[in-house]
């Protein structure tokens, strides 16, 4: 019997799109919108900063810095987060019913520029129970300690946890902890397969 049910965020509650941010980059640093994510990961401080290595302010200031972007904190973090999409992907009436009959839990990875953004734009979090957070837990998924940390957030067996993800290998990790798991590909998919389980 599933008892806790738990979600990733982005582009699966939350749509989202890198090339808004790519475009409105380009402009501000006078280089092709195309050549923006090679220059993101050749500062190799994206994956530090969702794993809670480095703070947000050093965080701006440095990448700010390695491209050359003369803009302030608030600046950088409206365009930093402009990459999420204002329709959520699974329907708040589909939440608001599964948070009445469990456990609800957010296992993303993420950081805390786009979770401030995220709490406040979208109302429809306020139905989970807890969220488990890469920049919180110090690790990102697929690594077994995020998955861990979710587990006893549960507060159940990882067989009485239910996990979608949009990525393969996420999905692939938790099955490996004992968490039955299906990849997301739509709202109606995931609710067929939630009432399968007997969770709707």
């Amino acid at each position: 019997m599933i008892k806790t049910i738990l979600f990733d965020l982005g582009n699966v509650i939350i749509p989202f799109d890198f090339k808004r941010a790519y475009a409105r980059m380009a402009a501000l640093c006078g280089c092709p919108a195309e050549e923006v994510p090679a220059r993101i990961r050749a500062t190799g401080l994206v994956g530090p900063f969702e794993k809670g290595e480095i703070e947000a302010e050093p965080f701006v200031r440095e990448l700010c810095g390695a491209l050359k972007l003369n803009i302030s904190h608030q600046e950088f973090c409206d365009w930093w987060s402009c990459v999420f999409l204002p329709e959520p992907l699974v329907p708040e009436e589909l939440l608001e019913d599964l948070a009445s009959r469990h456990r609800l839990l957010a296992l993303s990875n993420t950081n805390p520029i786009h979770f401030a953004m995220l709490k406040e734009a979208y109302p429809l979090l306020r139905h989970f129970d807890d969220y488990v957070l890469s920049y919180e837990v110090g690790a990102a998924k697929p690594e077994a300690k995020i998955y861990q940390e979710a587990i006893a957030r549960a507060q159940c067996g990882p067989g009485e946890c239910f996990f979608t993800d949009d990525l393969a290998v996420n999905i692939e990790a938790a099955r490996a902890h004992g968490m039955d798991a299906v990849q997301f590909l739509s709202a109606e998919q995931l609710e067929r397969e939630l009432r399968a389980r007997g969770a709707l």
